[in-house]
């Protein structure tokens, strides 16, 4: 099978826009998808139920009575649990395990409780931390079943706090996953709904008789669960609008190429859309690595979307140096970087936009989708440079405590009047000056 993934030098002169035309994604919205899952967003507002089971019942060819009976009961969770083979029930409770505890010691270090100070007189002033009431978890069900996305999502809300978790999941011709209903059980999602498209997501937004309206809804899905999730922003939180899975991979030549080609496949397997691209100062290597991308390519089940995801999105990068390869990434601002080096750490230390490191020949991106620990929810189309990993902190929120004391309002009052004056606010400023006592009296009759 033929390959002709791009190679780009990073010393020739028109490298930059080379890079810029390798990098180029519009996520722009299909009109046609964003219309369709604005109408269906309607309906599912304006009749629950009802709407949500005619969808549901069309697109994945279903003939359920009602919504109740499209909820997954706990019980069965838990068969689907017992069912599994002790190997893979083992692996998926590890994987639990690992998640967990991450997002466990995630908590702590960000504060579970808030904190609070006290000022010289008296006034206390602080931040308290809460759980989310309710949160959605959208996982997709259609060519493909992620169990480890059902622990990526839900595991952290739990360990935030989250009171209940609604997951909903397409069940193409009825045919549900045990090994997504496994996981489900075992991250302690509390109810399960076979729905999926924009109108699961619009019953999770706006709530019907059979499906409670959540505060956020998070995890992947197709392109109407993602223009449906663009629509529902504001009437509640969303995660991310997520792109192609990518991988950039920093190497200095001294990892064995045929393990750098199939990490670049890791990603390249998703869909025609994912982009691998490989940095590396050594053109041997680079060469290498292609001639092994060449070879085990027709090894590979899904050879077909590997190869139009290299050829259209892919990229061989040859680099003057390290630090280059570093300056690049930053650019860049990837999902997963894989910095397979020598002491990787040094080079670590100079980026500053990723998504997830893996540091080491040994870290591989794969270990990080599965079990490795931290999310693998991560900004992806260069949104790293301002974004970050799901985690506890999308789980909770944050509320101001101030707490002024008598002598604080003195002071505070002053400044406040001062400023509300400034703007044209009277009532804001004879709202503080009313604690004011060298102007109690005075104000009696009323503010200024």
């Amino acid at each position: 099978m033929s390959i002709a993934i791009r190679k780009l030098d990073a010393a020739q002169p028109d490298f930059q826009a080379q890079l810029t035309a390798v990098l180029a994604f519009e996520a722009g919205e299909d009109e046609a998808i964003d219309q369709a899952a604005a109408r269906i967003l309607a309906d599912v507002k304006a009749r629950g139920d009802a709407a949500v089971l005619e969808y549901t019942n069309r697109f994945d060819r279903l003939s359920a009575g009602s919504v109740t009976a499209l909820e997954i009961g706990r019980q069965e969770l838990q068969d689907a649990l017992a069912q599994l083979s002790p190997e893979r029930r083992s692996a998926l409770q590890t994987a639990a395990g690992r998640v967990r505890a991450y997002h466990e010691r995630q908590k702590i270090e960000c504060g579970s409780n808030g904190f609070s100070y006290t000022e010289a007189d008296g006034t206390v002033l602080g931040q308290k931390v809460t759980a989310l009431d309710r949160v959605g978890i959208y996982v997709p069900g259609g060519k493909a079943a992620y169990p480890s996305s059902v622990l990526m999502n839900a595991i952290p809300a739990k360990v935030a706090g989250v009171q209940e978790i609604i997951m909903v999941v397409p069940t193409p011709d009825g045919i549900k996953n045990p090994l997504v209903l496994a996981a489900a059980a075992i991250a302690g999602v509390d109810r399960v709904f076979t729905v999926g498209g924009a109108q699961a997501v619009g019953a999770l937004a706006y709530g019907t008789a059979s499906i409670p309206q959540v505060d956020k809804i998070v995890g992947p899905g197709n392109a109407y669960v993602a223009a449906a999730k663009r629509r529902v922003f504001g009437t509640v939180g969303i995660d991310m609008i997520a792109g192609p899975s990518e991988i950039l991979v920093i190497c200095d030549g001294t990892t064995d190429p045929d393990w750098i080609a199939m990490d670049l496949f890791s990603q390249a397997e998703h869909d025609e859309l994912a982009q691998s691209i490989l940095l590396c100062p050594d053109a041997g290597y680079i060469a290498a690595v292609e001639a092994s991308i060449k070879r085990q390519l027709p090894l590979m089940p899904r050879r077909e979307v590997i190869r139009t995801s290299l050829t259209d999105r892919g990229a061989l990068i040859k680099v003057r140096d390290m630090e280059q390869a570093c300056e690049i990434a930053n650019h860049i601002a990837a999902e997963h970087l894989e910095i397979s080096t020598e002491n990787p750490q040094r080079w670590a230390d100079k980026i500053r936009h990723a998504g997830a490191m893996f540091l080491g020949r040994f870290s591989s991106e794969a270990l990080g989708d599965y079990c490795a620990g931290p999310n693998h929810v991560l900004p992806t189309s260069r949104t790293a440079r301002f974004s970050s990993p799901l985690g506890v902190y999308d789980f909770q929120k944050r509320s101001s405590m101030i707490n002024i004391s008598e002598a604080g309002a003195q002071t505070l009052g002053e400044v406040a009047a001062e400023l509300a004056y400034g703007e044209g606010l009277q009532a804001h400023a004879g709202s503080a000056e009313y604690r004011l006592h060298r102007l109690q009296n005075r104000l009696k009759d009323g503010p200024p």
